[in-house]
């Protein structure tokens, strides 16, 4: 596809039409973190050489970071302001995981939280 300029407060941008490839129903099992210093488990699935964005914050929350605790071996993971996205290897066999700390308030008390995730090919 062909790039088209927009015009963004006075300055000519080049926009790509190419939309992100995700799959919104990529998490499976997704229990709710309280940010009490609790340990949840999150369950994916997601086919080889495809990606999932997924947001941590739940309506009642404010997020203030998400690090790596550990990451994955059969893909990659970036964090994303309040979220990450997971990029499964192309060809991946067998399970992966990773596990996230998440801090923030939640009803305005501070705490955190560890997400673990495991992730299943499709």
């Amino acid at each position: 596809m062909r790039a088209r300029p927009v015009l963004l407060s006075g300055v000519a941008v080049a926009m790509s039409c190419l939309a992100a490839q995700a799959s919104p129903l990529c998490i499976k099992e997704r229990t709710p973190f309280a940010l009490s210093h609790d340990t949840v488990k999150w369950t994916m699935s997601i086919a080889p050489g495809t990606a999932c964005i997924q947001g941590l914050r739940w309506s009642y929350m404010q997020i203030f970071n998400v690090s790596v605790v550990s990451g994955p071996t059969r893909g990659q993971l970036a964090v994303v302001g309040s979220g990450f996205r997971y990029s499964a290897d192309n060809g991946i066999r067998g399970t992966d995981k990773f596990t996230l700390l998440i801090s923030g308030t939640n009803r305005r008390e501070p705490g955190t939280s560890t997400l673990e995730v495991e992730v299943n090919p499709q």
